[in-house]
Order: structure tokens, then sequence, then C-alpha cells
């Protein structure tokens, strides 16, 4: 392997990073939904909404930042976008309404919705090609590390702030925007491309063109979105409402799944470059499968520990592929575009995850263990079964 610069240490850092700290404040909501939900004198399943929203505003952004990045740079847009999210955050912890954090909340899905392909844009046009599969789960791993340091935060504060408190602090990734300036240099790729006044391709007809990949992509991306906020988003509440642990016990189980996920996506994006892409997510699939009775239908602290280790080690192993597999499914000069803009087409058809399990647990008087295991357990098999049905040979004729 080749020695790195410190260009390419940089830009894996802000990308990793941008990403991870973006996830933080995703995931903060998720633990406080029930004390955002007394705040402003609602339901959960009212609050839960925010969930949603963020998710189907995402597509938005995906759209138009990645866009603007394929026009006027990865590296400008990727800050602009850091810091737009920052200060949405620190926007919600002021909300007098649920209305109006509501749509903050959407505003911040469009942002959230653009860091994703420029990110990843940027760190795959730098690294050495033959890291890709190591960067892929390492870069996916920023969103399980975000979640972690949500839970760290939470676990450590929330019993002596409010949750407004917890949005302020949230701002704090503005300070990434500076080291982006400083220390992270333009795709080269992208430079190329101005350089020889290359035209970006239009995305609608390169979609229409390549509509078999691009359907594959999005109803892929939906299952995957499935996967992981079927396994995530209702988890605190699990925790909270159907076993009453303290935010302590709630705050270390979540931890230790996060470790779990940063490792798995480490790992299986490694492993990725070495058995083949499809390979190596129908294996993480597989084995989530197998956690689902321990995970969601344990009655000990420990057991259920135990299986949420187990799950999300496997979730986000599988998610670790996704970054390299989307890039290489697409053209090559519509990357910062087509592999965002199918993640988060399929976040959107995914977005309704939240109240769906919220639901189907009241209906069942409470019992978040059968809304988790059913979409877990379906979503494990249809990724699979797509996999079975892998057309990376389709986009060989891009």
């Amino acid at each position: 392997m080749n020695k790195w610069s410190r260009n390419q240490i940089c830009t894996v850092f802000a990308a990793v990073s941008s990403w991870g700290l973006d996830a933080f404040d995703f995931f903060l909501l998720i633990f406080v939904i029930d004390d955002i939900a007394r705040s402003f004198s609602v339901s959960n399943k009212e609050v839960a909404l925010a969930i949603f929203l963020t998710l189907a505003c995402r597509p938005i952004g995906a759209i138009f930042i990645g866009k603007m990045a394929e026009k006027y740079g990865r590296k400008p847009v990727l800050m602009a976008n850091v810091a737009t999210f920052s200060i949405l955050s620190g926007l919600s912890a002021f909300a007098p309404t649920l209305f109006i954090f509501l749509a903050i909340r959407c505003a911040y899905g469009v942002a959230m919705g653009g860091i994703w392909g420029v990110a990843s844009a940027l760190a795959f046009e730098t690294i050495p090609p033959k890291t890709k599969g190591f960067i892929s789960g390492l870069f996916q791993a920023g969103y399980p590390l975000g979640y972690l340091s949500a839970s760290v935060i939470y676990g450590l504060f929330f019993d002596y702030i409010r949750w407004q408190d917890l949005f302020l602090i949230g701002t704090l990734p503005i300070f990434l925007v500076a080291f982006i300036y400083f220390f992270v240099e333009e795709s080269s790729v992208w430079q190329e491309a101005k350089n020889e006044k290359k035209e970006n391709l239009p995305i609608i007809p390169v979609i229409i063109k390549n509509w078999p990949v691009c359907i594959y992509a999005i109803i892929l991306m939906t299952c995957f979105n499935f996967f992981s906020h079927g396994t995530q988003d209702v988890y605190p509440l699990f925790l909270k409402d159907q076993h009453h642990f303290t935010t302590h016990t709630v705050s270390i189980i979540a931890i230790l799944y996060n470790i779990a996920s940063i490792i798995g996506g480490v790992s299986f994006g490694t492993l990725s470059q070495k058995i083949g892409r499809p390979q190596a997510m129908t294996l993480a699939a597989f084995f989530a499968l197998c956690a689902v009775p321990l995970w969601a239908f344990s009655s000990s602290v420990v057991l259920i520990g135990l299986g949420a280790f187990i799950m999300q080690l496997m979730v986000q192993g599988a998610w670790g592929i996704i970054p390299i597999y989307l890039t290489e499914l697409m053209p090559k000069h519509t990357r910062a575009v087509l592999p965002g803009v199918a993640y988060q087409l399929g976040n959107l058809l995914a977005s309704i995850n939240l109240p769906l399990q919220i639901y189907i647990a009241e209906s069942y008087h409470g019992d978040y263990s059968i809304s988790l295991a059913s979409v877990a357990s379906i979503t494990a098999i249809c990724i699979m079964l797509l996999m079975v049905f892998n057309i990376k040979k389709t986009s060989s004729t891009i």
C-alpha cells in the first residue's frame, strides 16, 4: 500500500467527521422523543413525525447539494453544508412550538441529505484505489460514531440538563468548517473535469438511460434504510418504556452497540475488498437475521446488550459496504449526486419506519419486540434476495 499523503488523511478525517457529526444531531433526537413530547404536551407519535420529516427531506438535499458539488466543487459545498446543519441544530433548541420544531427538522433533513454524497465523493476521489473497501467501511462507520457520541452525551449529561441543551451541543460541528478550509484540498478528479471543461451529465437523462441500475439502487437503499432505522430509531424507547431501564443503562447499551457498529462497518468493508461486495453484504444480513431472537425477545439486560451488540455489528457491517458499492454502480461524473440520491430516495421510502414501528407496538399493547423483530427480519431477507439479483454487470454498460 502506498504511503498516504497528509491531504488524503485529512480528507478522510473530514469526510468521516462530517457524516458522523451530522448523525450525532439526528440521534440526539431519538433519545429525547418522550421528553420533547412532554415539553410540547403532545404524544410520542407526534414528535416521531420529526424523524419522518427529516428522512423525507433528505432526497432534496441529495439532489440540490450534490448538484452544487458537481458544479462548484466538493470542498466549498461540504463546508457550507456542515455550517448549515450545525446552525439548524442550535435553532432546534429554541423552537417555541412543535410546529416550528418540525419545520426546523425539515430544513435539517435537507442539509443532512447533502452530506453523504458530497463527503463520500470527496473521499473516494482522493484515496488510493486499493483502500476503497476499508475507507467505505470507515466512512459509513461515521454514522454509528455519531450515534455513539450522542449516546455518551445523553448518558453523561441528560439527568442534569434539558433536551434543548443537547441540541445546543449539536452546534459544535461548525468548527469542522475551519479544518476543511485549511487542511483539505479540492478533489483532483473534480479539478481535472473542470480544467478539461467537461460538462456534468444531466441527472434526469442519466437516470433514464441507466434506469435498471437506478431502480435497483433505490430499492436496495429502501431495504437498507429500513434495516438501519428499523433496528436503531425505536430501540431507546424499547429499552426505556418496555424494559424500564435507567438513563445510564440505556446509554451503556447504546454505546456498546455503536462500538459494534463501527467494528462491523470497517471489518465488512475491508472484507468486501477480498470476497466481493454482494457476498459480504449477504453474509452480514444472514447473521443479523440469526441474531433477531436474542436481540428483540431477551429479558435480561446482559442478553439484550449482547443481542444489540451482535445485531449492530452485522447491520452496520452490511452498511459499511454501501458507500463504495453505490459509487461503483454509478457513472463517473455523477458520483456526488446519484449515489446520494439513491440513498436518500431509499430514506424517503423508509421514512415511515419510526411511526410504523410505534403503531405496531401500540397494536400489541406496547410490545416493541414484535415491531423490532418483524422489520429487522423482513429487511434482512430482502437484502439477501437483492444480492442474488445483484446487477453489477449492468453498471458496466454505463
